[in-house]
């Protein structure tokens, strides 16, 4: 009876957090065990909590994507997913009336399509959110309506103890309860970080001529202005989403006037490329900051998502890190579980932050590093940056390398990332 208790128990999983990275580690992990695995997703938004990504939209990279194709998700996702085909870069002050443009992507002279395929496409969360959520209930799991309030490790298991103060003992507890992880802080793992002096501006805006797939990334001294490309929305039009970085103390000015004071904010910023703009949705202001987790595990207990890592949004790469975390994650639980091992324990957990560590932190040095080198008004650096950038425009080879960064094309790394099956 004991060895039966400890087998079932092995099996048995609770991701708290209902985020994008926890449900497709969820959907990820029952598509591979069915029945024989027994997995809650636990947050208080469920079973409503798409709608709390509204208003935002992520750049999937095509590891990520293949990733959600492999799972089956892709085709409930692609109906609102709009392709990113070109990536255009300047480098100026707001008011400016030209706008050098330094570096492109995927304007037909380098490898941006790799293999024939976007490098990315604009996914607005909302609909994203649903098609997990959907996905999730349909694979068979547990959507568990309320928190948890803390994981405390026991014999041969984990106590997930949630907020109406039942319990269920499990073999691993998955963290993905966002940056401010109360798991996190409970099992005392240290975190390295600080806030930046800015805010994310986040809004979706129609605009009177088409985007044709194009991404802008205008590089000002308050911080990046990027216009991404969204699917056209009926009679909405042509459409994209705007993520603007500015500084903190700057933001109430800029947002506190009525509606037609905002646009023309963000006309100033936006340029003219895509002709007359109107707002559609937001605009909304988020603190921004740096965050890595000193370790990504705990006694039967794993970060994923932004309870492990923050990073800045100059790159558009903070979901793709957490994405890639969950295939990570799904590997190494499904290899342990393949081989009648228990997956909570401390030689899996290795496995998974030994596969997601160093990318995490490269990825995390270079998004800080390109927010400092660009969000400043020193003509000096400014010069530096833009003979660096029409440099990387005149090798292909760099060129290449980093679209494939951003892409997520890695000839190793986690099976998911690569389109084949856990």
């Amino acid at each position: 009876m004991g060895e039966m208790d400890r087998r079932s128990g092995s099996r048995r999983l609770v991701v708290a957090g209902a985020g994008l990275p926890g449900l497709t580690l969820a959907v990820a992990l029952k598509q591979a065990h069915g029945p024989a695995l027994d997995l809650a997703v636990c947050d208080p938004g469920l079973p409503a909590g798409a709608t709390r990504h509204r208003g935002r939209a992520y750049a999937v990279a095509a590891g990520p994507r293949r990733m959600l194709e492999r799972l089956g998700l892709w085709a409930r996702i692609a109906p609102a997913a709009e392709p990113m085909r070109r990536l255009v870069i300047t480098d100026s002050r707001v008011g400016d009336p030209v706008r050098p443009v330094f570096l492109t992507f995927g304007d037909g002279t380098d490898a941006a399509p790799i293999e024939g395929e976007p490098f990315a496409h604009m996914v607005e969360a909302e609909p994203m959110a649903a098609a997990l959520l959907d996905a999730a209930r349909d694979a068979g799991v547990r959507l568990v309506p309320k928190g948890l309030r803390a994981a405390v490790p026991e014999a041969g298991g984990i106590r997930a103890m949630f907020g109406d103060e039942t319990s269920e003992k499990v073999s691993l507890v998955v963290a993905a309860d966002g940056a401010r992880s109360a798991l996190r802080e409970a099992a005392q793992i240290g975190w390295v970080g600080w806030s930046y002096p800015q805010s994310g501006i986040v809004a979706t805006v129609r605009h009177s001529r088409d985007h044709e797939g194009r991404a802008f990334e205008h590089f000002l001294p308050s911080g990046p202005f990027a216009i991404l490309p969204l699917r056209a929305g009926g009679e909405l039009g042509h459409r994209s989403s705007i993520v603007w970085t500015e500084r903190s103390a700057d933001v109430p000015a800029l947002l506190g006037g009525d509606a037609a004071e905002t646009l023309g904010e963000i006309e100033r910023r936006f340029g003219a490329e895509l002709g007359r703009i109107d707002l559609e949705h937001g605009p909304s202001a988020h603190p921004l900051a740096f965050g890595i987790a000193r370790s990504f595990r705990a006694q039967r207990l794993a970060l994923l998502g932004d309870a492990a890592h923050v990073i800045h949004p100059v790159a558009g790469q903070g979901l793709n890190l957490g994405l890639a975390g969950a295939a990570a994650l799904a590997e190494a639980v499904t290899e342990a579980l393949r081989l009648g091992l228990d997956p909570g324990t401390d030689d899996v957990l290795k496995t998974y932050e030994r596969a997601r560590r160093f990318d995490t932190v490269a990825m995390a040095a270079a998004t800080d590093g390109l927010n400092r080198l660009f969000s400043n008004g020193s003509m000096t650096l400014r010069l530096s940056r833009d003979l660096g950038l029409g440099l990387v425009d005149r090798l292909p080879g760099l060129k290449t390398f980093f679209i494939g960064q951003a892409a997520g094309r890695r000839a190793q790394g986690p099976r998911l990332l690569r389109g084949e099956a856990l």
